[in-house]
């Protein structure tokens, strides 16, 4: 049976599927583009000649161009999250926390019974390039919530670097693994909430806009949440299979932009920040 390091090695790279697969569309998009562009030029010159050689007429004129409207109208983007659940959940829920050995970083187990499903808590992660301040969703994600304030209490965050950066169809900073390798975990994992838990088959095969400022939970697999969670600086086209589980903060957001701002290492699509992020202290603050 594989481990926990060897499972999360095999899917290290799912966030880069998505952005390779996010990157072949742009790429193709072009030419798609071009090839709809001649089709309706074609039509219209062949339109026109037609036209030039008959009787004018209006009609057949306004229908040429609604015509062309409708062939160059661009498809519909994906629907964004809007961060609220359809059936609210209850006061408290159980989580089931597994063991599985290998952590980045000591820390214990979280409880797993009667844990808070309402409220917020806003939390802070200071860094050399500004605080990221963020508010956590008890009601969107209340067993995340719940590992996430205890791995902070716990300073398991402290003096960690955000590790990776994605600049391309998919905005993300992720950070939370004190290896800075992006294999580390603190040696348990847990299941996926919103917006997964809510989501079909059907659903889950589509992508969804995870909006700019929203946190979620990167992972190696269905119900492998660990440590490690990604900030949207930019609205991100995913499947809905990674959990929400709040936002930044208006103070948060301003240090992101400004990291965003300074890019990829290298100027790179996928790789560390141009910028080191390093977290010096995570603190809960209400």
């Amino acid at each position: 049976m594989p481990t926990n390091s060897q499972r999360l090695d095999d899917a290290l790279n799912q966030l880069d599927r998505e952005l390779k697969s996010r990157d072949r569309k742009q790429k193709t998009r072009p030419l798609g583009v071009v090839f709809a562009a001649a089709v309706v030029i074609i039509a219209l010159v062949g339109g026109i000649w037609f036209l030039a050689t008959r009787t004018g007429d209006e009609e057949e004129i306004q229908a040429q161009e609604t015509s062309a409207a409708e062939t160059t109208s661009e498809a519909p983007t994906a629907e964004a999250l809007i961060g609220k659940r359809e059936k609210p959940l209850g006061e408290t829920v159980t989580c089931e926390y597994t063991e599985t050995g290998d952590a980045a970083r000591d820390v214990a187990t979280p409880k797993g019974k009667d844990i808070p499903a309402k409220g917020e808590v806003t939390v802070n992660f200071a860094t050399k390039q500004g605080d990221i301040e963020m508010t956590l969703d008890r009601s969107l994600a209340p067993c995340t919530v719940n590992a996430i304030t205890d791995m902070i209490s716990a300073e398991y965050y402290d003096d960690t670097v955000c590790h990776r950066m994605t600049d391309g169809g998919i905005f993300v900073l992720q950070c939370g693994d004190p290896t800075g390798q992006g294999a580390g975990g603190p040696g348990f994992q847990f299941a996926n909430e919103y917006p997964t838990d809510e989501a079909d088959d059907e659903a889950l095969g589509k992508t969804v806009l995870y909006p700019k400022g929203s946190l979620a939970m990167a992972h190696a697999g269905p119900d492998t949440n660990g440590s490690q969670f990604f900030i949207n600086y930019k609205d991100s086209e995913l499947p809905p299979a990674y959990t929400y589980f709040g936002n930044l903060t208006a103070k948060g957001q301003k240090t992101i932009d400004a990291i965003a701002e300074k890019g990829v290492k290298d100027g790179a699509g996928d790789g560390e920040p141009a910028e080191e992020v390093r977290i010096t202290k995570a603190t809960i603050e209400s």
